[in-house]
């Protein structure tokens, strides 16, 4: 089993589980200074406070879903400040509208810790894989048996989503280093495809068209790319609005890239020949999306996060209607998957991040508090990035701080 070394790293990720929207300085204490020297080296300290809060045992059980502090003196100290100062709370709690659809949820916990696993898909073969963004790799499971194997990546990878194309191979966006990838699983072999601009530098979501191109996101670059595997040509063009960020990106029945604005209020057509880009504003300037999806009428379903609202664009007249989430305003819907009639996504600043279903048909509403177990305890840390459909209309979604993947079984509904 692999282990990223440095435990500094791994207390980091523990506090990177929530947003900051709750965010106060750390009380002072001779432990404050543990915590930041922990902490700090990943980033700002006020992830812990932006956190539900926890019992001492409990931020131990989160904190070994991370690292094996097994034998550090510090972890005591450590804990039982942050129990007593950031103890249990229900100060994000959300709310969860009751309904008639069960679900179950089959949770994985993969291998190495602190990589922060996320956006698991299932492969043609049937098989589940992941990517491991802090731990520089690519995961793999065998839902029948479990068994579960991990590749290493090229230095500095970062992959920040996966793919796969119609042969089986995985595909993964090289975040760190400008670079897409592709491992064939039979061999092990991984070929790199280097951005061919130096200001192209974060490939993010990637997604093949029925053409067999890889059409991909580069958030801070504010970039879309276009990548042809048969002749490894990548052809990158620039937002049309400045910090637009583009996020997620789906193909819509007739091989159009669509893209989601997580910098601005927009939604994005992209002309597959020339990759002209036509920009649609969404009514509220205030309004931001990390990913979208496409239901088989054609309507495009998104999350507008930066409002907590869940939102519908009809590309055929330019129609836009929005429906408030459950948990209000300051709930960040995150990733969003359209099987059925139903509209799935969560509730990323919520704690517990919560699973919600919209009904197409009826416009109810319908959540579940989005479960990490650590032995018999369930620590609901968060929080889903992406979601997305299995071929029988399962739902695998996961949560990055505690690495788990996660198959989630709708019960009671049409499929």
């Amino acid at each position: 089993m692999k282990h990223i070394a440095s435990s500094a790293l791994h207390l980091a990720a523990t506090c990177l589980s929530s947003t900051v929207l709750f965010a106060q300085p750390l009380p002072e204490s001779e432990e404050k200074q543990l915590v930041e020297a922990h902490c700090n080296t990943c980033h700002a300290s006020n992830r812990i406070s932006s956190s539900l809060g926890y019992s001492q045992p409990d931020w131990q059980a989160l904190i070994a879903t991370m690292v094996n502090l097994d034998g550090n003196p510090n972890r005591e100290k450590i804990t039982a400040y942050l129990a007593e100062h950031f103890p249990p709370s229900t100060r994000r709690s959300p709310q969860l509208p009751q309904g008639d659809i069960r679900v179950n949820f089959k949770e994985w916990v993969v291998p190495t810790l602190g990589q922060r696993a996320r956006d698991p898909i299932e492969a043609p073969d049937g098989r589940i894989w992941w990517a491991g963004q802090w731990g520089n790799i690519i995961g793999r499971i065998d839902p029948q048996t479990g068994e579960m194997r991990e590749y290493s990546l090229p230095a500095g990878a970062k992959p920040h989503s996966v793919t796969h194309d119609s042969q089986g191979n995985i595909w993964y966006t090289g975040n760190k280093n400008g670079t897409v990838g592709m491992l064939n699983p039979e061999t092990g072999k991984i070929t790199e495809y280097k951005m061919p601009a130096p200001n192209a530098k974060d490939p993010h979501t990637a997604i093949f068209d029925s053409k067999g191109i890889l059409w991909f996101t580069l958030q801070h670059s504010n970039m879309i790319g276009r990548l042809n595997p048969q002749t490894e040509e990548i052809k990158l063009v620039t937002m049309p609005t400045e910090d637009a960020r583009p996020y997620g990106i789906k193909i819509d029945k007739n091989g159009t890239p669509w893209v989601a604005c997580n910098g601005s209020n927009c939604l994005v057509k992209v002309e597959p020949n020339s990759m002209t880009l036509r920009e649609y504003p969404l009514p509220n300037k205030n309004t931001t999306v990390r990913r979208l999806d496409i239901a088989d009428d054609g309507m495009i379903w998104y999350v507008n996060s930066g409002q907590g609202r869940l939102g519908r664009f009809n590309p055929q007249t330019g129609e836009v209607k929005e429906w408030p989430s459950p948990s209000g305003a300051n709930s960040h819907p995150y990733a969003i998957a359209v099987i059925g009639d139903a509209v799935w996504y969560n509730e990323s600043g919520m704690r517990p991040d919560a699973l919600v279903r919209f009904d197409r048909k009826t416009e109810a509403f319908q959540s579940w508090p989005i479960p990490t177990g650590a032995g018999n305890k369930q620590i609901y840390a968060g929080i889903v990035r992406h979601m997305r459909p299995t071929r029988d209309g399962n739902l695998l979604i996961h949560q990055s701080a505690t690495n788990r993947i996660i198959l989630v079984k709708p019960e009671g509904e049409k499929k």
